[in-house]
């Protein structure tokens, strides 16, 4: 009998915690615009804990960047790709699969065929607690979670195994999603014993990570999900620490041990993240995007941002606009 494990105590409270992406009235436009129906409920916030999926389709590009809960892995067949990760252009070739933190904003912009057949593209959604509840792959999980964007080696991974993968998932079978979980973690630990190819640099320094006991996965799971799911609402480290159960000092050294990096920072991080491409990506005002971003007081807003970017958030969109020629 397979028991399911426990996320924590207080997990459950935040279940159907009130997330940005939830409420109709606040939700971003560019999130209703750039995903079919029958994607939402892979890139929906509340899908991020305890739900895995793949597709295998022909691609399209991105008019807008996105972002979604679930640790994503691309795998392109027939031609290469670009994303575009704040400013920052990164060309993967075919037969390589690409991992990455989706709730990093993102935007496909450039697909190349090569040959002359059909170019299709594998997508592995992973929820955080799949994730962060592998064996053995510390150092991968904290590069993802800190930002970074890594390409595994071609001859890691075929083309024929992802066919495969994809024919385990649809069955319905559990057993065969079992094998494919199993088989994933495989992978990827197998990708560790040689050096990561890093597209895009983590915040975090990998190096040194050692896996926590799976009790204290769980805990930042419940925290990392809170923080996501509330974003944009007031919220302090001892909020966080709440879900958890645990006293706060425990609990804030638990989550920096696994992210790598403080929990305040963290936060600040993943709203300028949201801010800005609210900011590239819709016409709300500078002071709306503060508060869909979460941010307490727009000079806060203002003063975290310009360190961040070096700009205000008005030539920012002032640069984008310029640059797109709108």
């Amino acid at each position: 009998m397979r028991r399911r494990m426990d996320p924590g105590p207080g997990f459950e409270q935040y279940r159907k915690g009130h997330s940005l992406f939830r409420n109709p009235k606040v939700r971003p436009a560019i999130m209703r615009s750039t995903t079919s129906k029958a994607e939402r409920r892979f890139y929906a916030e509340d899908r991020a804990i305890g739900r895995f999926g793949m597709r295998l389709f022909e691609p399209r590009l991105m008019p807008a960047p996105h972002w979604h809960g679930h640790v994503e892995g691309n795998f392109l067949i027939g031609g290469s790709m670009t994303y575009v990760v704040e400013d920052q252009e990164i060309e993967v070739g075919p037969g390589r699969l690409v991992l990455f933190w989706a709730n990093i904003p993102h935007q496909l912009v450039r697909l190349s065929p090569e040959g002359d057949g059909p170019v299709r593209l594998a997508n592995i959604y992973l929820p955080l607690d799949v994730f962060l509840f592998m064996a053995h792959i510390a150092r991968l999980q904290v590069a993802l979670m800190s930002g970074g964007m890594v390409a595994l080696d071609p001859a890691l991974l075929t083309e024929a195994q992802v066919g495969t993968w994809y024919r385990d998932y649809r069955s319905g079978n559990a057993e065969r999603r079992d094998l494919l979980l199993m088989e994933l973690n495989a992978l990827l630990r197998r990708a560790l014993l040689q050096p990561l190819d890093i597209l895009r640099a983590p915040m975090g320094d990998p190096e040194g990570a050692e896996h926590p006991q799976r009790s204290r996965v769980a805990h930042v799971v419940a925290m990392l999900r809170f923080i996501l799911e509330n974003l944009a609402q007031p919220m302090t480290n001892a909020d966080v620490a709440k879900v958890t159960g645990l006293h706060e000092t425990y609990a804030l050294s638990l989550f920096t041990q696994v992210v790598r990096m403080p929990m305040r920072r963290f936060i600040i991080r993943m709203r300028l993240l949201r801010a800005r491409a609210l900011l590239m990506e819709s016409n709300a005002t500078v002071a709306s995007v503060a508060v869909q971003a979460g941010f307490p007081s727009l000079s806060q807003f203002y003063d975290h941002f310009g360190r961040a970017y070096g700009v205000t958030p008005q030539a920012l969109r002032a640069g984008a606009s310029a640059g797109s020629g709108t």
